[in-house]
């Protein structure tokens, strides 16, 4: 039955496997998760993925499958006494008359602090419920150790272009929960746009896909055909997929920094223009290539470390989005020049040696003697000021008589 008042997106949650696309790794037939749950052998699980991917959806189709009872909360506004109800609850239903299982689905997992998380421990040992975490973070950071290693980590990825276009034509063709008894026709470039807008991301797709739908709409039993120009519309999609926190923030600066150490040219500007349109610091893009720029290339071509600061002088002075090509000009100067980490390697053991001999005192030659009494003590003795003498003539030690001959930069 169409129901306006309800989001076309949660009319469409698939209810058991065949309706749901995407995902065929984890949920394809014969797959690991889908085998634990046609087999009722379901341990604690935690689905990681960006939004919109179905891990709330999964979480309910296993609840179906298992005709277990199904209990979600959200980490953003519960805590213990929400969770202390549903155990109590949870212990009642499976003691009880009904027999029944309970699954506890707890959305954004990651928002609950460390005391919240350890309460789950035990009620996941004794087996009091079957816990269903879902989070867009990497779980190895935000949950405890303890329960991460008594849980399977099932990761979602974004969805394929195929996979979303499947799930916005199952949404046209369903009559009762899709919407209504209206002909809808969407254009094969629309569709198609409409998928790659989304992202990967379902919700966004049916949303866009409603919005759509709701702009053009006429009257009951009216025929509604869907252009790019009511996709574009819709969406109105003047922003990028861009987690300015999470992982996916460290993994944009990581494949940047690995395509100019690779010299692609290309790539690097991709990456740079995903983390720049994402709405990312300028200046913090101009601090990572400064860094690039004498670590991976350092005294194979100096000037590289003029043009990072050069850039990093116009995003301070310019801001966004003036200075987006001054970042783009040193990200492609820095990919193009030519590599060495010696400086940084050199550095390394420098380090190393300075922070295992912090007690040898500097060469009394290489001392400064403003007093007077400093130069009677020998301080600055036998210096040899270097513009005076040639050749071999200026040779004389600056290392400490215990790392004499040491060699950190290899040339």
């Amino acid at each position: 039955m169409f129901k306006p008042s309800q989001p076309l997106a949660d009319r469409m949650r698939p209810r058991i496997f065949a309706e749901f696309f995407g995902q065929e790794e984890i949920v394809g037939k014969g797959k690991l998760l889908r085998k634990l749950v046609e087999n009722d052998e379901l341990s604690s699980l935690m689905f990681w993925g960006p939004p919109g991917v179905g891990k709330t959806t999964l979480a309910q189709i296993i609840a179906n499958q298992t005709k277990s009872h199904f209990v979600v909360l959200s980490a953003v506004d519960s805590g213990k006494e929400e969770l202390r109800k549903v155990v109590k609850e949870a212990k009642d239903r499976l003691y009880g008359l009904e027999r029944q299982k309970t699954i506890l689905f707890i959305d954004e997992i990651h928002r609950w602090n460390k005391a919240q998380q350890d309460a789950l421990l035990p009620l996941v040992e004794r087996g009091d419920l079957v816990l269903i975490g879902a989070t867009t973070e990497n779980p190895s950071f935000e949950i405890i150790g303890p329960l991460l290693s008594r849980s399977r980590v099932f990761i979602l990825r974004h969805l394929e272009e195929k996979d979303v276009i499947k799930i916005v034509e199952q949404a046209l063709k369903d009559k009762e929960r899709g919407l209504g008894n209206y002909k809808v026709e969407i254009k094969k470039d629309a569709l198609k746009l409409l998928a790659d807008l989304s992202g990967g991301d379902a919700r966004t797709a049916l949303n866009g896909l409603e919005l759509s739908f709701k702009s053009k709409l006429q009257k009951v039993g009216g025929k509604v055909t869907i252009s790019v120009e009511d996709v574009k519309e819709a969406l109105q999609k003047t922003h990028l997929i861009f987690d300015k926190r999470g992982e996916e923030f460290y993994n944009l600066i990581s494949a940047l920094h690995k395509s100019m150490r690779g010299s692609d040219t290309n790539a690097a500007l991709y990456w740079l223009a995903r983390m720049i349109e994402g709405g990312c610091d300028p200046l913090y893009l101009a601090r990572r290539i400064l860094r690039f720029s004498a670590e991976d290339i350092g005294i194979a071509d100096s000037r590289a470390l003029l043009v990072a600061s050069a850039a990093y002088d116009a995003c301070h002075k310019l801001g966004f989005p003036e200075c987006n090509v001054h970042l783009a000009e040193a990200v492609v100067y820095c990919a193009l020049a030519k590599k060495s980490n010696a400086l940084y390697i050199a550095y390394g053991k420098a380090a190393e040696d300075a922070k295992n001999t912090s007690h040898l005192g500097v060469p009394i030659h290489l001392r400064n003697a403003p007093t007077k009494f400093m130069k009677n003590i020998g301080y600055g003795k036998d210096y040899k000021y270097t513009p005076d003498f040639k050749g071999d003539e200026a040779k004389q030690d600056y290392l400490p008589k215990e790392l004499k001959g040491k060699k950190y930069l290899e040339k």
